[in-house]
């Protein structure tokens, strides 16, 4: 599939085919994100291949609305940014997530970007918590990364 292909095939996937991705495709989704441009080459972006079915549930419970449908992916990549390398790592992640997102279209997978940065846990509620705290302390999130996105993937769901 050439480039413009790509683009033109890439749209949000919200249900998966209960059939697992392979680890190369979801390797190879994340080395194309690491060649994405950043702020003076600062490469702040890093991510995390989570495919554990009960991390993935308990991923889906980040937010009260956009995020349910996770559970139902094979896999989630989380997208962070180190904050420490630049101010600017929310529009690396983003570029980041952005390649993510095209390589797996080009490998033949459906993803959907679920935002984090900012969002609360539960919209009605500003005392609940966000969902960046949430899961920072789920995933064991090091101090200094910051999370934009998790971003789930896997084979689209036959229509």
């Amino acid at each position: 599939m050439d480039f413009f292909e790509v683009i033109a095939k890439r749209h949000s996937v919200r249900k998966y085919a209960d059939r697992p991705v392979e680890r190369e495709l979801l390797d190879r989704m994340v080395s194309a994100a690491e060649t994405a441009p950043s702020s003076k080459n600062t490469r702040s972006s890093a991510f995390m291949i989570i495919e554990d079915r009960d991390t993935i549930a308990a991923i889906s419970e980040m937010r009260d609305r956009g995020s349910a449908f996770v559970k139902d992916a094979p896999a989630a990549i989380v997208v962070l940014g180190d904050e420490s390398r630049t101010d600017l790592w929310v529009d690396n992640c983003a570029i980041s997530a952005t390649f993510l997102q095209l390589a797996a279209t080009a490998l033949g997978l459906g993803s959907c970007w679920v935002h984090v940065n900012g969002r609360p846990r539960v919209s009605s509620d500003p005392d609940a918590g966000n969902a960046e705290d949430y899961l920072k302390n789920l995933l064991g999130v090091r101090d200094g990364m910051r999370i934009l996105c998790v971003v789930a993937v896997g084979y689209p769901a036959e229509l």
